[in-house]
Order: C-alpha cells, then sequence, then structure tokens
C-alpha cells in the first residue's frame, strides 16, 4: 500500500531463559532455519511457509517503523521482482521530531513505483534499483548489475507477450514516437530500457555507483549474459561517478570455509582469465583515506573488506546529498554482504535505527538484507560458499573507531583512559590480555579477555601493549620473542626496521586488520569460530560493544540452528588439525562432532 505510515511500536521482546547471557530475539532461529530450509520466494509466500514468511516480513516492517516514516512499494506474489520482498521499505525520513525537520523526503512513492515498473528489465534478473538504507537523508541501494541484450531480449519479449502486448516498459505515453514502437536496434531497446534505469537513479538522487564485480561483463558459454555501467559503449552513464571495486565472488568463501574460516591470509587469485576488471576509484574519494590502493591485489580477504567498507563509509559521510548504489551480478551475496556491513556499522554509531537493540537489528539485517532480498542459503551452504556466516563473523575486524562514521567528533571527546598506568603496572598483570590499538584516549591502553582455557593451559603470561616510541615497543617484542602463543598463533610481523620512526605514538598495526586479527588468534585459541566472545574486564567503546553483542546474538543463535559444517581435509587445514589435537590433548576442548 503505497504511502501508509508506519507507526513506532511497543517492543515485544521476550524474556531470556535464566542463566543465559546471549537473549535472542524471538523468532531469530526461527528465521534462520526457515533461511537454512528453502530459498525465500514472493510468488511462494503461500501455506504453512508462507505464514512463516508473512510473519518474518510483519516483524521487519515494526522493526523499521521503530524509528523511520516509510512508504511501501508492493510487490504481492512477486509482480514487480520475484526475489525482493513482498513488501518493499522505501524509508521517507526519521520519525524523531529532529530529524523529521532536518530531512524531508522529495520522492512521491506513486512516481517511485511507476519507475520502478519501468525499469525492472534494465537489470539483471529483473532485480532493480531499490534503496534500501537512509542515512542523512541519502538514499543507500541496492541492485543487479546490468542486463546484457539476451537477457534483455528475452525479458521483454516475455513481458510484451504475456501482458498482452502492453510491457510497462514501453508504456510511457510522454517519449513513445513512431520510432519506439518500431524497435529497430539493439541501441535503441538499450537506450529505452537503460534510459528508465537512469531516471530512477536520478530520482532517488543516485550519484555514486560501486560495482563489485570482477568481470567487464559476465561471460556463460561464450556469451555476455551481463553487462555493466563501467562498460555501456553508449556512456548513459557518464554522469554518474562509477567506481569498480572488484570483490571475489561467493564461489570464492569455499575457499574460508575450508582453511577452517580462517579470512586472514586467504588472497584472492587475481590472474584467472575471467577477471578483467581492475580497481577504478576517482582520486578524490581515495585522498582522505590514507589506504594504497594499487596493493590492492596483494591484500587478504580481511583487508580488502576493511578498505572497501572504508571507502563505502567516506562517500555517503561526505558533505554532499547524493545517495550510493551498491551492486554485484546478481545483488544476492556480495551486495548484501557490504549492505548489511553499512547498516550495521551505521547502527553501532547511534547514526541509524537509533531505538534497535543489539538483536534487533541482526534481526532486521538478517531477515530484510539477506532473507527477503533473495540470498541462496541453502544452495551457498551446499557448496560450502559460506559468505553468509562470513558478514556476521567479520564484525570483530570493523570495531575499532577507524570505521566510525563519528570518529572525528570521537577523536575529540574521548576521555583519557589508562593514563594513570605505567608500563611496569601493565607487564605485572598476571592474565593473557591483548592490548588495544584502537584507543585514541591515551599513550597505550589494554583490553584483557578471557581467554579458553586460560587456567593452566600455557605457563607463560602475555601482555601486549601499543608503548609510545618505536624503540620501546621494539625491545619489548625482542624481550618475548619466546613466547609459546607468540610462536604457535601470532601473524608474522614486520621487521622492525619498517617500524615509521618519525611517529611519537606508535601504530603497531596500521591496517585495523592486523590488530583485530591478532587479537582473534589470540582469543580463539584452538577453538570453534561458533564460540560466544567471552565477556572483558575493562570499559569498551559504544561502537565496540554493539558490534560485540550483534556479533554474539549471530553466532548463538547460528549454532542452535544451522551450524557449521567440517571442513573437508586439506593442506591449509592441516596446522588447524594439529593445534585441535593439541588443544584436546591438553584437556582445552572435549570432543566434538563432524557439525561445530
Amino acid at each position: 500500500m503505497a504511502g501508509a505510515r508506519a507507526a513506532a511500536a511497543a517492543s515485544a521482546g521476550s524474556s531470556a531463559s535464566s542463566g543465559s547471557p546471549q537473549p535472542q530475539e524471538p523468532g531469530l532461529g526461527e528465521l534462520l532455519e526457515e533461511f537454512s530450509r528453502t530459498q525465500y520466494r514472493a510468488k511462494d509466500c503461500s501455506g504453512t511457509g508462507g505464514s512463516k514468511v508473512e510473519r518474518i516480513e510483519k516483524k521487519c516492517l515494526e522493526l523499521f517503523g521503530r524509528d523511520y516514516c516509510y512508504s511501501v512499494i508492493q510487490n504481492v506474489n512477486g509482480d514487480i521482482c520475484g526475489h525482493y520482498p513482498q513488501h518493499i521499505v522505501f524509508l521517507e525520513y526519521e520519525s524523531s521530531e529532529k530529524e523529521k525537520d532536518t530531512f524531508q523526503s522529495t520522492v512521491q512513492v506513486t512516481k517511485l513505483q511507476d519507475l520502478v515498473n519501468r525499469s525492472k528489465t534494465a537489470r539483471c534478473r529483473g532485480r532493480f534499483v531499490c534503496p534500501v538504507i537512509l542515512f542523512k537523508g541519502k538514499h543507500i541501494c541496492r541492485s543487479a548489475t546490468l542486463a546484457g541484450w539476451g537477457e534483455l531480449y528475452g525479458r521483454t519479449g516475455y513481458n510484451y507477450i504475456f501482458s498482452g502486448g502492453a510491457d510497462d516498459a514501453w508504456a510511457d505515453a510522454e517519449d513513445l514516437t513512431e520510432e519506439d514502437c518500431a524497435l529497430r536496434s539493439d541501441t535503441h531497446l538499450f537506450d529505452k530500457v537503460r534510459g528508465y534505469d537512469i531516471k530512477l537513479l536520478r530520482y532517488l538522487s543516485v550519484k555514486y555507483i560501486c560495482d563489485l564485480m570482477v568481470e567487464n561483463k559476465k561471460v556463460k558459454f561464450g556469451m555476455n549474459v551481463t553487462s555493466s555501467e563501467k562498460v555501456d559503449k553508449a556512456q548513459r552513464y557518464a554522469d554518474f561517478t562509477l567506481l569498480s571495486i572488484p570483490y571475489p565472488g561467493c564461489e570464492f568463501f569455499k575457499e574460508y570455509k575450508d582453511r577452517d574460516y580462517m579470512a586472514e591470509g586467504l588472497i584472492f587469485n587475481w590472474k584467472q582469465d575471467y577477471v578483467d576488471a581492475p580497481l577504478s576509484i576517482p582520486d578524490f574519494l581515495t585522498c582522505s583515506l590514507n589506504i594504497d590502493w594499487s596493493q590492492y591485489q596483494s591484500w587478504d580477504l580481511v583487508q580488502q573488506t576493511q578498505n572497501y567498507l572504508k571507502l563505502l563509509l567516506s562517500i555517503i559521510n561526505n558533505d554532499d546529498d547524493s545517495g550510493l548504489l551498491v551492486h554485484c551480478i546478481s545483488g544476492w551475496d556480495r551486495t548484501p554482504l557490504f549492505i548489511s556491513l553499512l547498516r550495521l556499522s551505521l547502527w553501532a554509531d547511534g547514526l541509524i535505527h537509533a531505538s534497535l537493540k543489539p538483536t534487533e537489528i541482526l534481526y532486521l539485517t538478517v531477515a530484510y538484507d539477506w532473507f527477503l532480498f533473495g540470498h541462496m542459503l541453502v544452495d551457498r551452504l551446499s557448496k560450502g560458499e559460506e559468505i553468509f556466516f562470513f558478514c556476521f563473523n567479520f564484525l570483530k575486524h570493523i570495531i575499532s573507531e577507524e570505521f566510525s562514521a563519528l570518529k572525528t567528533q570521537r577523536r575529540k571527546s574521548l576521555p583519557a583512559r589508562d593514563a594513570g598506568f605505567t608500563v611496569e603496572d601493565i607487564c605485572m598483570l598476571r592474565r593473557k590480555d591483548r592490548g588495544s590499538t584502537t584507543s585514541l584516549g591515551s599513550d597505550f591502553s589494554l583490553v584483557m579477555e578471557s581467554s579458553p582455557g586460560a587456567a593452566g593451559s600455557f605457563t607463560y603470561e602475555t601482555v601486549e601493549l601499543v608503548p609510545a616510541g618505536a624503540q620501546t615497543q621494539a625491545a619489548w617484542r625482542k624481550s618475548h620473542s619466546s613466547s609459546p602463543q607468540s610462536m604457535l598463533w601470532n601473524r608474522p610481523q614486520p621487521s622492525e626496521d619498517r617500524l615509521p620512526p618519525h611517529q611519537g605514538l606508535v601504530e603497531a598495526k596500521s591496517s585495523s586488520s592486523l590488530s583485530s586479527n591478532h587479537s582473534d588468534n589470540f582469543f580463539r585459541m584452538g577453538s570453534s569460530p561458533l564460540e560466544v566472545p567471552k565477556p572483558r574486564l575493562t570499559a569498551l567503546s559504544e561502537r565496540e560493544t554493539r558490534l560485540q553483542e550483534v556479533r554474539s546474538a549471530f553466532l548463538a543463535a547460528y549454532s542452535s540452528t544451522v551450524g557449521l559444517r567440517a571442513a573437508a581435509p586439506s593442506p591449509s587445514g592441516a596446522i588447524g588439525g594439529l593445534l585441535e589435537q593439541f588443544v584436546r590433548g591438553v584437556g582445552l576442548r572435549g570432543t566434538s562432532s563432524s557439525t561445530l
């Protein structure tokens, strides 16, 4: 029902069972069970399965309504797109009085729905440009890539026949000419359909288009089955800012699973024959990020995901009023990965969905961004392509302030924590600890973690911190290089002569991936990726706390419903197998089943 307003609803949260530290949002288990059982299709929403989907969609509408006034684009029975939600939410403005006066919607929903109907054939599988996040009055959108001539002809012909010769893609009475009716050339067909796609983008004030494809065009059986804006021969999208940020497809995440769900050190093979889309980003978007983009082919999966997320956050956090479109090929693997990370990152900063609890934002992004937009979890699990699990497990790598859209303000307002500690005080602490490199309020900071098997598994107690000064840090590292934990679990560190000697405060890890990966390796020592993080002893930033709670809730729910499938033996998993035997031998973990 276009134009319907959503009213804020009271929270329907249920109390957790006694003694449970990780209460789950009602329905989260049911959602994951349904998600892992079948792929969502709008036309199949009937019967028992349909009632479950209706509850999921109703819950999403209720959660959106907590903070936003919105309208609904009706997609009943998949009339517009077969694997988009039946009720597509168009967020108009935040429902708080302050934001209501700041940003007003300039979009008429009836006009939007008309453009959607006309432009849907322009993109692969009819997955049109759809706004899904509202931030500072800007629309963050998702879609598939542009359809190639084969699909375009097939889909428009199908629509023309089964609509009685009245296909909406050709029903623009204002622009319809005798030449239009003739459909005499490929150029005209592309002009017409892609012209509506461009009109929709402009109507949503989208300026930036981020293409995650590693190909210029998707080729199957020697035929181009899709295209993309960056290779449009007529340069119809020249007025938009196009970014080619190639990111591995879902097939690559089979290697992630086979490496015991370790993304650190996992690098995509950019020399494969089908990979022909280079990274291309306008200079004015990269100058403030301090990232060497020329090295993108050497980044592991963690670094690549982190750097792309930083880029997307910087685009939507700039001063102009332009929106953003993110897409891959079909728009249901890589696209929801980054849409979900954007939603969770902005939520962790308190900038969107401000009233939602961690379990509620988790439910919303799993249900809306993944399930209702057609991610094929069943198929991906059967093939071991676990990009869905990677998304939420990856939250541990974006907890630092460098991913915050509020980092400038926070840097000014953070109190000087741990100012009273000396190096000697820290080194006397008798626990396995991990120093955080993300604190901006002091020369060094310390975050203590309860690590699995902390009692009696090793005799050496490790404390790592970021001291002020490169010489102090180098001396400390050399004196502790014999730690058995460091030998087993640490990533290889760069040689000391690479450390920047000119900086007063040494950044031990310039990339947050090194910091977060290192911490996770200490923490997870021989444990399952599904192990819920243990509570820490020191106060964390609000961002870190919120993201850790989301990740913990996901791991708890996922382990009780879907679970991880044991990786097949492989050379990359040999070390993991030896370590698994070790931790069992010293009593850190009992024998587990094949499903972790």
